[in-house]
């Protein structure tokens, strides 16, 4: 057959296109500026309620995070207006594929999914808001808001009763056929409403007719009650809860509106204000065996929210127990049927939109990575990138299927965790087939498929054998009372993990104050060694990212005082995560860690306002304190780490240049979203990187040359490790710190490691 073209691929992965139905990439393009953020339409002459206007124009077809999208597979997004308003306007779908007209120009007409559609017969999309952002934009209570929002609606049904009124009355004469009737008919003005009203109305008459979905930004119980009797009021329909963290603890709520009304949520991100901190990671898998239809999507702005990195989150999800086949279709067909495109997209089918994605792995294990995506039949993928980018070369298992975290009964776990705290007890841990203990089994630390399985036998908090079951034989008597047998299939060990963070441990919801141990603002008085701020005596051993840490296999924790993007940072501290230690039961690690500093763009302030003075500051500290019995002085002399916070790759040069001024200090740089460009120079001057960016993107000017990774560019760590830089992982943001083992994952698999 002509013009066809057949691929072999081998038995790898295909999927249909991923969808995201919450996106703000083109209406807020990375880099991100000031001046072009256009998603909230934030203006004290419209208030609160905005539905007249629409995303569409604030498109900008030339995002560069839009081919960044793609790569992750995603082939279809919703771009929505952002969360600050009670109505934010209407939003609209797009396919991800820039310049995709015959004339290669950036038309933002040519990304829409419905292209081609006349306009009047495109479906329309309503963002809606309720809880803390519109309360906290616009200073009203969530009562204020409700009264706000059925004033308008209100009104809506006023406008849509005379538009309805006015059409049988015309089609009434038309039909009688009176002339003069007609005449003076169309003569009369339309009582109460302007023709400028009624466009101001339109969408949200639209809502009542039915033509325009609407989603919702909510997170908590009390909020998606509201909304759900708003809809049953005024006779709109919800088709999607977004965000919504809390509706795991209401699925029999959401069941009962009749309405099958979808969540779009996020598998793990939370934590970060009230609204999200009954995030529960199991949510998927509750709300699943409910009935209530559950999608992921990105909330794309930021590297937090990289929508590139869609389809980890149904990995999330899917390893919590969310079944292999819904946390596939959660980022599929689930989102294409709340959005009503489920003809087109969202599966494999004769007919449909030829979305595809072929995968190098299992979708849902770590690090897969696209091979190539098609959208609209279009290869967007260049085969020798993908290849460079080191994907072809990392040889897959036979078996990849990812799997499912152990349950244990609560119960059980109770039990076996108050017999390991007695002081006399002793935990037998069998079937271990892998360990990474080197200095305990040097003979032991690969694979032991072909060998007998290994067994740990605890005692008193320590290790007394980790050898084969009969060398450990002595060690397991059944006599003792509070003896615990443990059986694992296909048993790893492996030291236990740690955690550096900015906020673990002294701040337990970024977005209220009073949880926090509050932020240093940099001042002349802050400069001084004196008065640096010290992690040690804020530090709390507990709370719900500990939880977390705990899932993660994290055992220690680093924390730093919360600067706020300053240039001074303090000193970090080194702390237990099991909260079964407090500060004065030995739950401190190491009171004092390193030294911190920040420079870079977000460090800019009245103080230092410009990057070149936060470095000429930090050789002045060098300088000045030199020799000196203060914990400057041990910075300088390389008796305490100097760890400064940078992404940027020439302000990395500098930090290079200072170590080289400054030879005795013990240099450690903080992020390095622009290391990899200056790779070779940190490998001579033996700095090492704690790295943020091993899944980064160009989100600032300042991250501008940030790889995106494979399959578009080579893996930072893959640059790094290559040249010879000591380097460690760290993940920004508590809500994923379960996720360190996991980067890990990540790196190695494009690292070699």
């Amino acid at each position: 057959m002509e013009n066809v073209r057949i691929f072999d691929l081998e038995g790898k992965y295909v999927t249909p296109g991923l969808i995201d139905m919450h996106s703000h990439h083109l209406s807020f393009a990375w880099p991100l500026f000031s001046s072009t953020d256009d998603t909230n339409e934030v203006n004290p002459e419209t208030g609160p309620l905005t539905p007249q206007v629409r995303i569409i124009d604030s498109i900008k077809a030339y995002d560069i995070a839009t081919t960044i999208i793609a790569s992750g597979g995603v082939t279809t997004s919703l771009i929505l207006p952002g969360s600050a308003n009670i109505m934010g306007g209407e939003a609209v779908i797009v396919k991800n594929l820039l310049k995709s007209g015959e004339n290669s120009e950036e038309v933002v007409e040519e990304i829409l999914l419905e292209h081609g559609v006349e306009k009047a017969e495109r479906r329309r999309y309503m963002k809606m808001a309720c809880g803390e952002n519109p309360r906290r934009v616009y200073k009203h209570t969530r009562m204020g808001n409700a009264w706000k929002f059925r004033a308008h609606m209100t009104r809506a049904r006023e406008l849509l009763q005379k538009q309805d009124a006015w059409c049988l009355e015309a089609a009434v004469l038309r039909e009688n056929g009176h002339a003069a009737a007609i005449t003076e008919f169309m003569g009369k003005r339309v009582e109460e409403g302007s023709a400028e009203e009624y466009l101001e109305f339109d969408s949200s008459i639209a809502m009542l007719r039915g033509q325009v979905g609407v989603n919702v930004h909510c997170y908590e119980t009390e909020d998606f009650e509201d909304m759900i009797s708003h809809s049953k009021e005024f006779g709109w329909r919800i088709q999607a809860f977004h965000h919504a963290l809390d509706a795991w603890e209401v699925p029999e709520l959401i069941k009962a509106s009749g309405e099958n009304i979808t969540i779009a949520t996020f598998a793990e991100f939370g934590l970060y204000k009230k609204e999200a901190y009954e995030a529960n990671l199991w949510a998927g898998k509750i709300l699943a065996e409910h009935g209530v239809p559950v999608a992921y999507k990105s909330d794309h702005v930021e590297v937090e929210t990289n929508a590139k990195y869609l389809l980890f989150q149904a990995a999330t999800a899917h390893s919590f127990h969310l079944p292999e086949d819904l946390a596939l279709q959660s980022v599929t067909s689930v989102p294409a049927k709340s959005l009503e495109i489920d003809h087109r997209v969202g599966y494999v089918r004769s007919g449909y939109d030829a979305d595809l994605v072929v995968w190098d792995s299992h979708p849902l294990s770590i690090g897969a990575t696209a091979l190539q995506v098609y959208i609209d039949g279009r290869a967007t993928l260049d085969e020798k990138t993908v290849e460079e980018s080191g994907v072809l070369s990392k040889a897959q298992s036979e078996d990849n299927t990812p799997k499912l975290r152990p349950l244990v009964a609560a119960d059980v776990k109770e039990e076996t965790c108050n017999a390991a705290e007695q002081a006399d007890s002793r935990i037998v841990i069998n079937g271990i087939k892998t360990s990474f203990l080197s200095s305990l089994s040097p003979s032991l630390t690969t694979d032991n498929t072909d060998q007998e399985e290994l067994t740990m036998v605890l005692s008193s908090g320590k290790i007394i054998c980790f050898s084969t079951p009969s060398e450990c034989l002595t060690h397991t008597s059944t006599s003792n009372p509070n003896s615990t047998t443990i059986t694992l299939t296909n048993g790893h060990v492996l030291p236990g993990l740690t955690a550096v963070s900015r906020t673990l441990g002294l701040q337990e919801i970024e977005g209220e104050p009073s949880t926090s141990d509050g932020r240093i603002k940099t001042s002349s008085s802050t400069l001084s060694p004196e008065t640096i701020v010290y992690a040690k005596y804020g530090i709390h051993l507990d709370g719900r990212a500990f939880d977390r840490a705990r899932i993660g296999g994290i055992t220690k924790g680093v924390s730093v005082p919360i600067s706020g993007g300053g240039f001074v940072g303090g000193v970090s501290v080194e702390f237990r995560v099991s909260g079964k230690r407090g500060i004065l039961e030995g739950g401190i690690v190491r009171e004092d860690v390193g030294v911190h500093f920040g420079v870079g763009q977000g460090v800019k302030g009245d103080a230092l306002p410009t990057v070149s003075s936060g470095i000429a500051k930090l050789r002045q500290i060098l300088s000045e304190n030199g020799g000196k019995d203060n914990i400057y002085g041990k910075a300088a002399n390389g008796s305490i780490p100097l760890v400064v916070h940078a992404d940027n790759e020439y302000d990395i040069a500098q930090l290079i240049k200072i170590k080289e001024s400054y030879p005795e200090i013990n240099l450690v740089v903080y992020g390095g979203s622009g290391a990899h460009l200056v790779a070779t120079h940190l490998s001579h001057a033996k700095i090492p990187i704690i790295l943020t960016s091993n899944r980064g993107a160009p989100d600032t000017f300042e991250k501008i040359n940030a790889l995106p990774g494979p399959p578009l560019s080579h893996s930072p760590a893959s640059i790094l490790s290559k040249a010879g830089v000591k380097f460690g992982l760290a993940i920004d943001g508590d809500s994923h710190i379960h996720d360190l083992p996991l980067e890990a994952g990540w790196a190695a698999k494009y690292a070699g490691g």
